[in-house]
């Protein structure tokens, strides 16, 4: 194994991990197969394209922790665990809150990864519009989700419940966008700088048998 393997192999190794877990008796089978649907969707995608494209560390490092943020979620279902139990007894909340956890990651972590698919594939460079662009595409991922949870919700009445995790809040989808939008905002603004060296060492990829050609 290369030493540039070692942690995406050890991270996927932790994740799968993770994911085999929140299986074993989750509180709902079908909202544990929805809210895990991501993670079953992206880590094929970023292990197939691990030589191709790879990623910075740092996205490696976050897309991980957030594998691990919806494996909980699905496990508990969002609106029962007991980390968000805790916090709520802790700062006198009125609602367990780790659902607003999970949008916060929803826009923290694929604004990282969105910034660094833009920088490598599209002409943007570094600037304003890189940032503004970076925040809509995940305003707009996280509008989509919320069309599937209104199209679930519409498929299977009270059954969506536990997916939805709404907990009675008519607010609850303007808060999953808005503290998506500020995750998205605020990893640009802490962690550009330093997914910006480490994309700075990352290997060039290997030219296509039509750019060796021209």
């Amino acid at each position: 194994m290369r030493p540039d393997d070692r942690l995406p192999a050890a991270l996927l190794a932790l994740v799968l991990a993770v994911l085999v877990a929140s299986g074993i008796g989750p509180r709902d089978r079908l909202t544990w197969w929805m809210e895990v649907a991501p993670v079953l969707v992206a880590a094929p995608i970023l292990v197939a394209t691990r030589r191709r494209f790879p990623l910075t560390p740092l996205v490696y490092v976050l897309v991980a922790v957030h594998a691990a943020v919806l494996c909980l979620g699905g496990h508990y279902t969002y609106a029962e665990v007991p980390l968000g139990f805790w916090l709520r007894d802790l700062l006198g909340l009125a609602r367990n809150h780790y659902d607003r956890l999970g949008h916060f990651m929803q826009g923290f972590v694929p604004a990282l990864a969105t910034r660094e698919v833009l920088l490598r594939t599209s002409p943007l460079r570094r600037g304003r519009w890189l940032f503004v662009l970076t925040t809509g595409v995940v305003l707009s991922l996280s509008a989509i989700y919320e069309l599937l949870e209104w199209a679930a919700a519409l498929l299977l009445g009270q059954g969506a419940d536990a997916f939805l995790g709404m907990q009675g809040d008519p607010w609850d989808t303007q808060w999953d966008m808005f503290l998506c939008l500020v995750g998205a905002m605020l990893s640009q603004l802490l962690l550009a700088r330093a997914q910006d060296r480490q994309l700075a060492r990352l290997p060039r990829p290997a030219p296509s048998p039509e750019e060796r050609a021209a």
